[in-house]
């Protein structure tokens, strides 16, 4: 019978992914028709306005040959005018100086004809029509503003979309996800000399394969990538996953995405637990600071309500400074996580916050970055079970080291009541490296990598991470994959540092 209910449930879950599948890809076909139309208009739109431009061009190329022409007609026109009129005055005057030099040839007397010869003599030298030119000024040819629009109109005549790049073609085995930055490589299907530049697209997704239509969130765009790799670094890891895509673009057009890839980009994410902090915490997601005076006022309201269960974890929030924390903050494992607003708030010196996420499982990273006058604070790890007036490193059931800048300056590491002070500079950032499996909780100096302190033991239940502080304030950074520095470091840690075992023969 239990069988048969695993064999079901089996076929159920694949049925309900099927299902989920297959309604993604609905929603991308609808997506996608709705991009062809909506694309195919704005570019009809801009084929009618490209040939509306290329239609007013002709237009004003042609008014300006015609000008042109217009301008010769009259330019020659008024050259042959003005000599025309030069040749008729001319002739005109020609004439009359020939009928009377005709007239002059009929006179008897000697000295009237002398003197009449001698005036048609000076006439003649002085006459306009002898010093005109009888050739043309101007030509009639008009040959030299004709036109010959056969390599336009054969130019015209082939006309075609724009040359769009082919797709490329994203390689995830070249692909590199490590210390919080992602390298993106791709590569043409076939050589383009035409490429100019690339663009790759990203976004995050807690959902493993194809992008999803609905519920995701907007691509983030990288323009201008000369070459055929690029690498995000800087990256808080707040999702599983990554989509990426890439395009390719020449001087005038974009081409196809290529088909997205989606990289595994998960990591420790978590918030300070505000539900069970002390009092005098004011803690806001991932940052926790001293408050001497929170909780006066409230406590008294709060005395008498410790032993009424819901009711008591009721009035503990009405007084979260924060609110509560996401519902969605899950157990690292496949066990359900840690159950927060079900345990008691630290009270008494135990001024401790711890984060909302239970860790059973794997290797995980995060860093702590104290207040530069924070006069005293603890980074570490507990088990849920630690009770309300216990202080880090101070039971078996926690693990810290802890900075003092209060009287006397102290570096330690604590566990079980013990103390092993440290001889290293304490850092302005600390790393903190669980590997919950292998019963090992590392301190770095998050800048250098420089090894602080390993603890080793065997964790029996899950442990959630854990901060004191007192006069001061402390800031998280999670979302974060275990530097490649790091893992190269445990390979060589065994044997050079402490442990917890170390700290059982030294009393604090």
């Amino acid at each position: 019978m239990d069988s048969q209910k695993e064999a079901l449930q089996r076929i159920i879950s694949t049925l309900a992914n099927k299902n989920d599948e297959i309604q993604n890809f609905i929603d991308t076909l609808n997506q996608t028709l709705k991009g062809v139309q909506e694309n195919s208009s704005n570019i009809l739109s801009e084929l009618d306005e490209e040939f509306d431009s290329l239609y007013s061009i002709l237009d004003e190329v042609k008014e300006s040959m015609i000008n042109s022409i217009k301008q010769e007609q009259a330019r020659k026109s008024q050259e042959l005018q003005s000599q025309l009129s030069q040749c008729n005055n001319a002739l005109e005057n020609s004439e009359e100086l020939l009928e009377f030099a005709t007239r002059s040839l009929d006179l008897k007397e000697p000295e009237e004809f002398s003197k009449a010869a001698r005036q048609i003599k000076d006439r003649v030298t002085m006459a306009s029509a002898f010093r005109l030119s009888l050739k043309p000024k101007v030509s009639d040819n008009m040959t030299h503003l004709m036109v010959d629009f056969s390599q336009e109109r054969q130019m015209l005549q082939t006309l075609k979309f724009l040359p769009v790049p082919k797709a490329p073609e994203i390689d995830p085995v070249e692909c590199l996800v490590a210390d919080n930055s992602v390298t993106v490589a791709w590569r043409m299907p076939e050589e383009d000399n035409k490429i100019d530049h690339f663009i790759l697209e990203y976004r995050k997704t807690n959902f493993d394969g194809l992008p999803r239509v609905k519920d995701e969130r907007c691509w983030e765009i990288i323009d201008n990538i000369k070459g055929t790799e690029y690498t995000l670094s800087g990256l808080k890891f707040d999702s599983k996953y990554m989509n990426f895509r890439v395009r390719a673009c020449n001087k005038a057009v974009a081409g196809e995405y290529s088909d997205p890839v989606t990289l595994e980009t998960k990591a420790l994410n978590f918030n300070l637990d505000s539900s069970s902090s002390h009092l005098n915490l004011r803690v806001e997601d991932t940052c926790v600071e001293w408050d001497p005076t929170g909780g006066k006022g409230q406590e008294s309201k709060m005395k008498g309500k410790e032993n009424k269960g819901s009711v008591h974890v009721t009035s503990l929030k009405k007084h979260t400074r924060s609110g509560t924390p996401s519902p969605k903050r899950t157990s690292i494992g496949s066990r359900p996580p840690a159950g927060r607003g079900s345990r008691d708030r630290f009270t008494g010196e135990s001024y401790t916050v711890l984060g909302d996420t239970a860790i059973e499982s794997g290797q995980h990273y995060w860093e702590v970055k104290a207040q530069k006058d924070c006069k005293s604070y603890s980074v570490g790890v507990a088990y849920k079970t630690l009770g309300k007036f216990d202080q880090l490193g101070k039971t078996n059931t926690s693990w810290c080291i802890h900075v003092n800048n209060w009287l006397q300056n102290t570096f330690a590491a604590k566990h079980n009541n013990k103390v092993k002070a440290l001889d290293v500079t304490v850092p302005e950032r600390i790393g903190v490296f669980c590997d919950f499996d292998g019963g090992q909780l590392s301190f770095y100096d998050a800048s250098s990598k420089q090894l602080l302190y390993s603890f080793k033991t065997k964790f029996t239940q899950p442990v959630l991470p854990g901060f004191m502080v007192w006069c001061g304030g402390l800031s998280l950074n999670t979302g974060m994959q275990v530097p490649s520095a790091v893992r190269t470091l445990q390979k060589s840690e065994n044997g050079m540092t402490g442990s917890a075992s170390s700290l059982n023969n030294i009393t604090q």
